[in-house]
């Protein structure tokens, strides 16, 4: 999916997107870019969104600067999203624990798979 495209799907439903750099360019790490991202990442924030009723900002998708692997924001399953009381309540209330990951990430998952990691100054989520 193309970024305009992925920033249309988010913009009518209502989410937003916000870039360090105030840019979109995919090579560049200061830009949130949504260029290439999976067709259902995107329809699954937007579920996301409609469930929590909270707003939702994203902060990050497909730029550099992401850790690399298969599930990962480079190849368009992951996004960054803006911690906020409505969200965080929403992800800790509603999804199970996880655990916690190699670098402290308290990590919640929904009965679809869906992988919440609480950074603190962001939720990076992994979309399956």
């Amino acid at each position: 999916m193309s970024h305009a495209t992925a920033h249309e799907w988010l913009h009518s439903e209502g989410l937003r997107t916000q870039s360090t750099g105030n840019c979109t360019h995919k090579h560049l790490h200061h830009c949130t870019s949504l260029d290439s991202v999976r067709t259902g990442t995107i329809s699954q924030v937007i579920q996301l969104k409609r469930e929590s009723g909270c707003p939702i900002m994203v902060t990050g998708g497909t730029e550099r600067g992401h850790a690399p692997g298969h599930f990962s924001h480079g190849n368009g399953y992951k996004l960054d999203i803006s911690p906020n009381a409505c969200i965080n309540h929403y992800i800790t209330k509603n999804h199970r624990k996880a655990g916690t990951r190699a670098d402290g990430a308290q990590l919640y998952r929904s009965h679809s798979g869906t992988i919440f990691a609480n950074e603190s100054d962001h939720w990076d989520i992994l979309f399956r």
